[in-house]
């Protein structure tokens, strides 16, 4: 997690779209669907009042995150000066705000931790204490939703190789997440997979609440809980 990544945030999009382009739909698209498919997969009696966006980068995701679990504050930190400042103009309200990840430990904790496209960009030996700090700032029993893109899918790797900021990321499989997570003493769940089909075949994409369970989509997500 480097700060260049941000440095030009008006940029941003312009870069990613060097990526997603080829699945014709833009970042907002893939914010939404992530968004709707941890809304839909959370525990029934779970309803967050905290939640923490980690790694949130320009705040977009904390932005709707807040819209859709409308009884909860929201909380987004990342390691770029940049970014935090872009997000704070662009997004920050009420129960929106943002920080610095340096200073994690001042917000308190939180009942469900996002994080999207963050551990590619960690080096390996930081990827435990990137994981330990999200587990600290996880209440007792508080949820953990890893979202990454899948090296075993064709078509991420595509992207990510378009993109210059994912160009030289170690992407992270859906076992190695599994591993690393039961490492931190995050007790995972189901893996899904989310994005199989890109816009010119639409029409297949009823299919992917059947093919959540296969572990090939362009992205997967685990839900792990905090265990003590």
């Amino acid at each position: 997690m480097s700060d260049p990544l941000f440095e030009c945030a008006s940029e941003y999009e312009s870069l990613l779209q060097q990526g997603t382009r080829l699945s014709g739909e833009d970042r907002f698209f893939f914010i939404r669907g992530r968004v709707a498919d941890l809304a839909a997969h959370l525990p029934a009696t779970f309803h967050p009042r905290r939640i923490l966006d980690f790694g949130c980068g320009l705040g977009d995701t904390s932005r709707h995150l807040a819209e859709v679990f409308s009884a909860a504050d929201v909380v987004g930190v990342d390691t770029a000066d940049a970014a935090i400042a872009w997000a704070r103009e662009h997004h920050a309200g009420p129960r929106v705000s943002f920080g610095t990840i340096d200073d994690l430990s001042s917000h308190g904790v939180f009942d469900l931790c996002y994080v999207n496209g963050v551990l590619h960009h960690v080096p390996l030996d930081r990827r435990d204490e990137v994981l330990a700090a999200i587990r600290a700032a996880l209440r007792p029993g508080g949820l953990f939703a890893l979202f990454e893109n899948n090296p075993w899918n064709p078509g991420a790797r595509m992207v990510m190789h378009r993109i210059p900021f994912d160009r030289d990321a170690i992407a992270v499989s859906p076992r190695e997440a599994r591993a690393l997570l039961e490492a931190n003493r995050l007790r995972c769940g189901k893996t899904r997979s989310l994005f199989w089909f890109p816009r010119p075949l639409a029409i297949l994409r009823p299919l992917e609440r059947a093919l959540a369970a296969v572990p090939l989509g362009a992205q997967y997500w685990l839900l792990a809980t905090r265990s003590d």
